[in-house]
């Protein structure tokens, strides 16, 4: 993602605030319950129309199968021109079309130019989706294409995380997309529990990179992370670390919250190989400061996700202090964090905020006045 250095006329900022407000609004629309699936389009014109519709994608080697994707163009088309690809993650309603919207709406507002950027809503199809018009795709439990888990119907009984690396491949074919220099794979909520997984556990990260193409991940506000070790948050603020107490969670370190009983996709992975891997990688975490209710209606409220913390916010901070932990004194991270002042769980200013804007559209804080602040984590 070029970062521009420009500073947007005053319009333009006026424009971005008004427009996170329009995207809250619809983002949390979205999570009040889902909506009709409008059809595939099938237009031959290169660009997509602007109201959201999913696109039927061929993914996979072999017999492959066909996966839900929302785009601002169309991917049978010329897709030459693009320089940039965004992924921004739906969350636990699956609901690809407004994560799109909030998405397309946030893209125009940070005036990039749309002909050189992709941007892109992957839809995993649920089994309470019949109804949406997903025929003849993989179909996932409500819960397991967020942990990487197999598809439980359809054609193609594949992990939600080998669709990543498969839409992943098919946005880096040189072939298809010859000038993508970046991809950004964004996720809010459920979205972010996904893509922090996908983050720590595929394989394709370091050979895009050495293709010259730069991948990042953004993870906010996600429920839960991935632990490497079985130690967890400890002591009256959580500072220090010890192993859990099995006898109030037997399963505490079970994936998708520890290493135990790992999902086929990383089967046999081995603990501090992936954190040392994963502290190379390109991660930014973004917490909203007030996404602090212990008892929000889609926060995980399993015994797994409790020994992380009893927020959202604190099981960030107990997390940017473990990977530290980790760290020790001799391996360095290419990770960045930051808090987002004010928000809670909110999508739309979660990225739309100046240190989101940035990570996910590269769009400089200087020209996003109406974005919420940022501050570094308080640990």
């Amino acid at each position: 993602m070029s970062r521009q250095t420009a500073r947007l006329p005053q319009p333009a900022r006026s424009r971005l605030a008004m427009t996170l407000a329009a995207a809250a609004i619809a983002a949390l629309a979205g999570c009040a319950g889902t909506h009709p699936m409008p059809p595939a389009a099938d237009k031959a014109a290169d660009a997509a129309p602007a109201s959201p519709h999913w696109q039927r994608l061929h993914l996979g080697a072999g017999p492959g199968y066909d996966f839900p994707v929302y785009a601002n163009h169309r991917l049978d088309g010329d897709l030459s021109r693009i320089r940039e690809v965004v992924f921004v993650q739906h969350g636990l309603q699956r609901n690809g079309d407004d994560y799109y919207a909030a998405g397309a709406e946030l893209l125009k507002a940070s005036g990039r130019k749309p002909d050189e950027v992709l941007l892109l809503a992957p839809n995993f199809p649920g089994t309470p989706d019949q109804k949406k018009g997903f025929t003849g795709m993989p179909h996932w439990s409500v819960q397991g294409w967020l942990s990487g888990e197999d598809a439980v119907d359809g054609p193609a009984r594949v992990s939600s995380l080998q669709v990543l690396d498969d839409l992943l491949a098919f946005v880096t074919n040189k072939a298809r997309l010859p000038q993508v220099r970046k991809v950004t794979i964004a996720g809010h909520s459920g979205g972010a529990q996904i893509v922090h997984r996908y983050a720590a556990l595929n394989h394709a990260d370091e050979r895009i990179r050495a293709g010259g193409i730069d991948l990042r991940y953004v993870v906010a506000n996600p429920s839960s992370y991935l632990y490497f070790t079985p130690v967890r948050p400890a002591g009256a603020e959580g500072k220090s670390f010890a192993p859990y107490d099995i006898a109030r969670c037997p399963d505490y370190d079970k994936y998708r919250y520890g290493m135990q009983d790992m999902v086929p996709y990383a089967k046999g992975a081995d603990g501090m190989a992936l954190y040392r891997r994963y502290a190379g990688r390109q991660v930014t975490y973004l917490a909203g400061t007030e996404d602090n209710d212990p008892n929000h209606r889609v926060l995980d409220k399993s015994c797994g996700a409790e020994a992380e913390g009893p927020t959202r916010l604190q099981r960030a901070r107990g997390y940017l202090r473990y990977e530290r932990y980790l760290a020790g004194p001799g391996l360095v991270t290419r990770h960045q964090a930051y808090e987002v002042v004010g928000v809670g769980h909110d999508q739309a200013r979660m990225f739309g905020s100046q240190c989101g804007a940035q990570a996910v559209f590269g769009m400089p804080e200087a020209a996003n006045a109406g974005g919420a602040a940022c501050r570094a984590p308080q640990l």
